[in-house]
C-alpha cells in the first residue's frame, strides 16, 4: 500500500505535492519520494522515512517546476532501502518519471519480456519499476513514426499497458517537457481522485490516492480516476481523457474502507467515515443476535482506525462508549512489521490502557480488522490486566484468510491467525472471552451506498476469489515465500542511500 500525488500548478508544485504527501502519510511511512521539472531538467529528491524527515529546506528549494508527482511508500514487493524509494526516472522516450500504487501480479514475466524483447533493464525488484518501463517502451513505440507528442499517443501507450499488465495499480508520472498523466487499472482496485482549484493565474490541477490530500489544500474534487482510464494534463493546463480498456470492471479494494483510508476521505464516491459508521451498526445487529441478553457494560475502540465503527456499535448496544486505550502516534502500523517479537514490543510502545476504564467491567474492545492476532492477543491480556472483568472481541470486518495480490502487504498466508481455523479456535488463541466477526455481507452492504456503477468489491483476502482471474496456487506459494517474516528480514539488510537530482 502506498499514496500517490500528482501536481499540475500555476506556481511551484513542490509545497504541493508535500502538503499532498503529508496528508496522505498514512498510506506509507517507509518512504517518501518528489520529482519535478523545470526547462527540461530533472530535480528529484527520495529516501527512507517520514514526509517530514525526507524534505528538508534546501531539498524543497532544488524542486523547481510547476508539474510534479510525490509518493509515500509501504514496501509490498521488493525491499526497505533508498534504491526501491518512488519515483522512478527512465530517459527515453523524452525522459519519464513514475510513482505507482498497488501490485502487478505478472511482474516477473513483465520483467523478462522487457529484457528479452524490449531490450530494457531492470534494476531493482520492485514492480513499479517494470512499471514505468513497460509504458515507457509503449509510449516509444506509438512515437516512432513522429516527432509530435500527442495525448492520443500517451493513451494508446496506456492502452498496451492494460494489455500487458495484470494486478492492481495506480500511477502518475511525468512526461520531461509534455505533462502530466495518471492511469488506474481496469477493474479500479486501487484508488485514484482528480482535484481542482482555480487561482488568479489560472486553473491548477491534482490526482491522488484520497481526496484528503488536495480538499485541505482548497481543491475541490471533480470526479474519482474510472477503472482503466488515463489523463493527460499538458504544459498548457489542457486536461485530456480516455477510457482505455476495453472491458472495465468497477471492483474497488474493500480493504480501503475497512483501514486504509482516512475517514475524512471520499473514495469512489464513497464516504469512508459513513461507510465506517454502518458498519458499526451492522456489528451491533450481529451482537444482538448472537448475544441478545449480553452483558456488555463499556465499548472500547482500538485506536484509531476502529473509533467510527465502535461509536456506532455503543449507540446501537445501547451501552456506554468509552476510550480506554491512549495511543503513541509514533510507532508505525504493527501488522506489516516483520518479526514476532518487533510486533509484541511494538504494541506495547503504541497502546497504554487508562485502567479506570476496564476494572471490574465488562469491556468489549473493537478492532478494525484482525489479521496476525498477535497484536488482539497482547491487548486482550492488556484489558485484563487492567481490571477487566471480562474481554469480548468484535472485529468490524470478517475474517482475514487469504493474502491481499493488488498492493496490500498482508502476511504469509500461514502467519493469518484465521486461516483455516473457527472463529472458537481464534477466540481461544488470543484469549477473549468471546468473539465475533463481522459478516461480508453486512460489510459490502456497509460501503456500497453512493455509486450505483460500482458493479463488486475486491474481497480477497476474505473469500481467496481474485478478481482479475490469474491467481493460483503457485502464484501464492512463491508469495509467502516473498511476504514471510524471514524473507522480509533477511530483504531488510540492504545499504542505505538517499537519492537527489538537480
Amino acid at each position: 500500500m502506498c499514496g500517490v500525488v500528482g501536481v499540475y500548478g500555476q506556481g511551484p508544485a513542490n509545497n504541493l505535492i508535500y502538503d499532498g504527501l503529508t496528508l496522505l502519510q498514512h498510506r506509507g511511512q517507509d518512504a517518501a519520494g518528489i520529482a519535478t521539472f523545470q526547462d527540461g531538467k530533472v530535480f528529484m529528491r527520495k529516501s527512507l522515512g517520514l514526509v517530514r524527515d525526507v524534505f528538508r529546506t534546501e531539498h524543497m528549494l532544488r524542486l523547481q517546476g510547476t508539474i510534479g508527482i510525490g509518493h509515500v511508500r509501504y514496501p509490498t514487493a521488493g525491499c526497505a532501502s533508498s534504491a526501491e524509494a518512488q519515483p522512478f526516472y527512465v530517459n527515453s522516450p523524452y525522459g519519464i518519471i513514475l510513482a505507482h500504487n498497488g501490485n502487478l501480479t505478472n511482474a516477473d514475466e513483465l520483467q523478462n519480456s522487457l529484457f528479452e524483447s524490449d531490450r530494457r533493464h531492470i534494476n531493482t525488484t520492485s514492480d513499479s519499476e517494470v512499471l514505468l518501463n513497460v509504458f515507457a517502451h509503449e509510449l516509444q513505440e506509438q512515437i516512432s513514426s513522429s516527432t509530435q507528442l500527442k495525448p492520443s499517443d500517451i493513451f494508446a501507450a496506456v492502452r498496451a499497458v492494460h494489455n500487458r499488465c495484470r494486478g492492481g495499480y495506480v500511477a502518475v508520472g511525468m512526461i520531461i517537457g509534455k505533462g502530466l498523466f495518471a492511469f488506474r487499472d481496469p477493474w479500479g482496485i486501487r484508488p485514484a481522485v482528480i482535484g481542482k482549484r482555480f487561482t488568479e493565474e489560472g486553473e491548477e490541477y491534482m490526482v491522488a490516492s484520497e481526496s484528503v490530500a488536495f480538499e485541505a489544500q482548497g481543491f475541490l474534487k471533480v470526479r474519482d480516476l474510472a477503472p482503466g482510464e488515463a489523463i493527460f494534463i499538458d504544459t498548457a493546463g489542457q486536461f485530456h481523457s480516455a477510457q482505455c480498456a476495453d472491458n472495465p470492471q468497477y471492483s474497488p479494494c474493500i480493504f480501503e474502507f475497512v483501514y486504509f483510508s482516512r475517514p475524512d476521505s471520499i473514495i469512489d464516491n464513497i464516504s469512508v467515515y459513513k461507510s465506517r459508521l454502518r458498519m458499526g451498526e451492522k456489528l451491533a445487529k450481529k451482537i444482538l443476535r448472537e448475544k441478545p441478553d449480553h452483558d456488555i457494560d463499556v465499548v472500547i475502540p482500538i485506536p484509531d482506525t476502529s473509533r467510527t465503527s465502535a461509536l456506532e456499535t455503543a449507540i446501537h448496544l445501547g451501552v456506554k462508549y468509552r476510550e480506554g486505550f491512549i495511543k503513541n502516534r509514533y510507532i508505525g502500523r504493527t501488522f506489516i512489521m516483520p518479526g514476532q517479537q518487533v510486533r509484541k514490543k511494538s504494541v506495547r510502545q503504541k497502546l497504554n490502557a487508562i485502567d479506570l476504564e476496564f476494572k471490574g467491567k465488562v469491556v468489549l474492545l473493537i478492532d478494525d480488522s484482525i489479521v496476525r492476532g498477535t497484536t488482539s492477543q497482547q491487548i486482550v491480556q492488556m484489558a485484563r490486566d487492567a481490571g477487566a472483568k471480562k474481554v469480548y472481541m468484535a472485529s468490524a470486518a470478517p475474517p482475514v484468510k487469504y493474502p491481499n495480490v493488488y498492493g496490500i502487504d498482508m502476511p504469509a498466508v500461514d502467519e493469518l491467525i484465521a486461516n483455516n481455523r473457527s472463529v472458537e479456535e481464534i477466540c481461544e488463541i488470543i484469549r477473549a472471552d468471546w468473539l465475533v466477526y463481522q459478516d461480508l455481507e453486512d460489510l459490502i452492504d456497509s460501503v456500497k451506498f453512493g455509486n450505483e456503477k460500482i458493479q463488486q468489491y475486491e474481497t480477497c483476502c476474505f473469500t481467496g476469489d481474485y478478481v482479475t482471474g490469474d491467481i493460483d496456487e503457485e502464484y501464492l506459494a512463491k508469495l509467502e515465500l516473498a511476504r514471510s517474516d524471514s524473507a522480509k528480514n533477511a530483504n531488510n539488510v540492504v545499504a542505505h542511500f538517499d537519492v537527489d537530482m538537480g
